[in-house]
Order: structure tokens, then C-alpha cells, then sequence
């Protein structure tokens, strides 16, 4: 039976003006179960929101059937019952994980993100909510993968995440695996995820066990939410897979088909939405990884080869430093020298450049370029392109930037050459010993050449790839 609107002390949460005074008409309220319908005559069935703080007075707010929200417009509403009335609860308790003394033994530290998190109805945004223990309180189905530890070092969104938190992660990792995990799941946000990659690629290195950085574009509470399925692969990864390496696992195509397990240091965020945002650049993914198992019994599909795999035996060596004075700049027509005498001035001992074509800036800023070198920054060139080499031997304009003593980093990307600058500095002044450390290859950051078929534009529109799209829609 439902409450009556007017003994409910939570009916207005916030609503005031025209939505107030729609409600008290209506006599509906939050939480309220309600049919809708506007002066177009459609009808919206759903849950009333909480208004919230940031949005206006003028819009009702409710959570169709179908899980979405939608906003309506208070003075296009012209009829609304109540059909029932429920308050819901947003928050999923925690479960102890059962064991199994016959599954795989996996480690899930929790950093945040939106595999983690919930929809806030005060502020209308997404939040970190859950713990990694009510994780599995939301995916129950992670007990028939492994037995999973949960441990939260963090909850913050992926923006937040820098050096302290680096290095943190770089040494749970380590005491985990010492500690017998045969796994490690990292629950990250998606925003900076190919960063943490990256860094943990060069702290965490010879590692016995695969190390899974894994997140989610879309929050839990979202019927289209990819953390689930995202959490069962990366957990299945970590238990199960061969590859012993820092990868990242999120969904390959757009559909629920499979994941895939990108390298750590060659992995970017292709998109701001999509699910499918994560691609492999200049190189290939590791592996496919599926919620259900292939004809041949396994999960996995490997598209590669090279890669270190699984030993129990291996000791890992974790170097857990980082040197905050680095900057990455993206260079573009205009780039005047003063930023470089600006950041040599700060103290600033190190400089990622993502010059255009094959490692390209400017000559008004070669003067800058070189004080900044001679007084002890160490000066990197990338290339803003990603796909592709910096090969600054090719023109006058390379080759004079060679002679300023700028060093090219041949097709690593430019955020993992500044989470790998700033590494490197941590340990070392010697400029010889740091351009030996940044071209030498560590984890695959820098490849002796890209796939062939690796890099395909598909824009929309064209009639080939309208063709090749109808081809293959399944």
C-alpha cells in the first residue's frame, strides 16, 4: 500500500517552482510510480527523481522502465497519475566472496572510476559508490570465475590519479603477488586509464601473473552499462590467461561480444562514449577474451604471440618512481618560446613534445629549445598523429631539432613516452643514462615497425564503407 503524498517527508527532494507546483496539482511526489503524458500526447512510465541541485526548476525528472532518465517539461505536462509508489535504494551491500579451493586465487584493487560508482540523484552525476567488496554484491557471477580479494586503496575518479597514487599501486601489486595472487584486477575510470597502464608497465616489470587495468563507460545503475561483462573478462584474465603482462580489458566492438586485452603501454581512448572506446596503437591487441567459452572450451583468442607469459617462478621487479617536474606539450602553429623558457624556469626537468608530421616544431622556438636543454631538461619528440614514427632525419626541420640535442622516440605514443620520462627521471640525472633508458624498450612502447593492416579509418558516409558495414552487420 503507498504511503499517502501527504505523510511522505521526502514527496519534494528539491523540486520547487513550476515542477512543485505540478506536483502538489497531481498530488504525486519522489519516488512517486507515475503516467505521464505530454501535449504531444506521449506518455512516460516511470519513477519520479530526485531533483537535482544542479539542473533547473522547470523539468520533471523520472527513470522510465526501461532504466533510462528522462527530463519533461513542466509546463507541457497535461496529465499525471500515481500508479504505484516506491523509494528506491541505490546502495548494494557487501558480500564476503565464497571460496573455492579449486579456482584461481585474484586480487581486486579498487582505485575507483565508473566501475565503481553510482548515480548520485542529488547532484545528477556519477559518483564513486561501491567498494570493491559490493562489486560483487552487483556481479555475483565473478564466484563461478575465481576467488576474488578485494581491496580499496583508492576512491577516486581517474583525473585524480597521479604519482602518489602510482606508486601505491605499483607496490600493492608487488605485495599481492608475493603474497600468492595468481592475478591482479586494477578497477580504474576509463578517463585516464591508458596512463596507469602505462606507468604500471614500467614499475611493475617481470611480472609472474597478468595484471589487469579494467573499467567501465557507463555506470552500473545504466541498462547499457559494460562494467559486468567488463568485470567477469578482466577477472577471467587475471585468473586464467597466459599473458603476464599489464593489459587493459574493455569491449572490443560495440556489441556484448568480447573484450580485448590491450598492452599497457600501447593503448589510448579513442572516444568519449562509446563503449568500444580502447584501441591498440600502432600495433595489434593481445588476446579476445569472451563471457562465453569457444568451441574449443577456452575464453581467450590470442592475436598475438610475443608477449611474457604466465610463471609462478618469476620474481617481479617494482620501481616505484616518478619525477613530477615532466610536461607533455602538444605543439601547434603559434607555440611560442615562452612557454619552454617559462617551464625551464619552474624547474622543469623534462619535456615530452608532440610535434606534427614526423616530429615537427617550429623555428621560433629552436632558441628556447636549446636553453632549455643546456640547462638539464631532457626533451623528447613524439608524434601527434599516434599511428606512425617520429623520424626527424627525413627533413631540414628534424634534423636540426637532432642537432639541439632533442631526443626522438620513434613511434611510442606521446603519453606513455611521459609516463615513461618521468619514471626514468626518477632514477637517474645522467643525461647519457636517460637517453639510453628512453630508447631502449622495455614493454613494447617502442616497436621496430606497426601492422600492416592496423590502421583503417572507417568514415562514416563513404559508400565502401556503407558496403563493407551491410556486408558484415550481424
Amino acid at each position: 500500500m503507498s504511503l499517502p503524498i501527504s505523510e511522505r517527508t521526502d514527496r519534494l527532494q528539491g523540486y520547487r517552482g513550476p515542477v512543485k507546483e505540478l506536483l502538489d496539482h497531481y498530488q504525486i511526489g519522489v519516488w512517486s510510480e507515475v503516467e505521464v503524458t505530454n501535449d504531444r500526447g506521449s506518455v512516460f512510465i516511470g519513477v519520479i527523481l530526485p531533483r537535482s541541485e544542479t539542473f533547473d526548476e522547470l523539468h520533471l525528472v523520472i527513470k522510465l522502465i526501461n532504466g533510462y532518465n528522462v527530463g519533461i517539461a513542466a509546463d507541457r505536462i497535461v496529465a499525471a497519475k500515481e500508479v504505484g509508489y516506491k523509494k528506491a535504494v541505490y546502495k548494494i551491500p557487501e558480500q564476503a566472496f565464497p571460496f573455492d579451493p579449486k579456482k584461481k586465487n585474484v586480487t581486486l584493487l579498487g582505485t575507483g572510476g565508473t566501475i565503481a560508482s553510482r548515480l548520485d540523484y542529488r547532484t545528477g552525476a556519477v559518483i564513486p559508490a561501491f567498494t570493491p567488496g559490493e562489486l560483487y554484491g552487483a556481479v555475483p557471477e565473478l564466484a563461478d570465475i575465481a576467488n576474488l580479494t578485494t581491496k580499496k586503496l583508492f576512491g577516486v575518479f581517474s583525473e585524480n590519479m597521479g604519482p602518489e597514487q602510482y606508486k601505491t599501486l605499483a607496490i600493492a601489486i608487488g605485495e599481492e603477488i608475493a603474497n600468492g595472487a595468481e592475478g591482479i584486477v586494477i578497477g580504474h575510470g576509463t578517463d585516464t586509464m591508458s596512463h596507469t597502464g602505462a606507468i604500471l608497465s614500467f614499475m611493475v616489470q617481470n611480472s609472474p601473473v597478468p595484471i589487469v587495468v579494467v573499467g567501465s563507460q557507463r555506470s552500473s545503475d545504466r541498462p547499457s552499462s559494460d562494467a559486468a561483462l567488463n568485470l567477469m573478462t578482466a577477472v577471467r584474465t587475471a585468473a586464467e590467461c597466459d599473458i603476464a603482462e599489464v593489459m587493459l580489458c574493455m569491449f572490443g566492438p560495440t556489441s556484448d561480444n568480447y573484450d580485448l586485452l590491450h598492452r599497457g603501454t600501447r593503448c589510448r581512448k579513442m572516444h568519449s562514449s562509446y563503449r568500444s572506446t580502447f584501441r591498440t596503437i600502432g600495433a595489434t591487441p593481445l588476446a579476445t577474451v569472451s563471457r562465453y567459452p569457444n568451441e574449443d572450451g577456452s575464453h581467450f583468442k590470442y592475436i598475438s604471440d610475443d608477449f611474457l607469459r604466465r610463471d609462478k617462478t618469476r620474481i617481479p621487479i617494482i620501481t616505484p618512481v616518478f619525477e613530477e617536474k615532466v610536461t607533455i606539450q602538444y605543439y601547434y602553429p603559434n607555440f611560442n618560446p615562452d612557454i619552454i623558457d617559462g617551464l625551464s624556469a619552474l624547474g622543469y626537468r623534462g619535456m615530452v613534445i608532440a610535434g606534427t608530421g614526423l616530429g615537427h616544431v617550429n623555428k621560433p622556438i629552436y632558441p628556447a629549445i636549446k636553453r632549455a636543454i643546456q640547462k638539464g631538461m631532457t626533451v623528447v619528440m613524439t608524434v601527434q598523429t599516434l599511428w606512425g614514427f617520429a623520424q626527424m632525419y627525413v627533413y631540414d626541420t628534424g634534423r636540426d631539432l637532432l642537432e639541439l640535442g632533442i631526443i626522438p622516440m620513434d613511434n611510442m605514443l606521446p603519453e606513455t613516452a611521459y609516463m615513461k620520462l618521468g619514471w626514468v627521471l626518477g632514477q637517474t640525472e645522467d643525461p647519457q643514462k636517460i637517453r639510453q633508458m628512453m630508447t631502449t624498450a622495455i614493454n613494447h612502447e617502442i616497436t621496430p615497425r606497426e601492422p600492416h593492416n592496423g590502421y583503417l579509418i572507417l568514415q562514416g558516409g563513404l559508400p565502401e564503407v556503407d558496403a563493407f558495414v551491410m556486408r558484415n552487420w550481424k
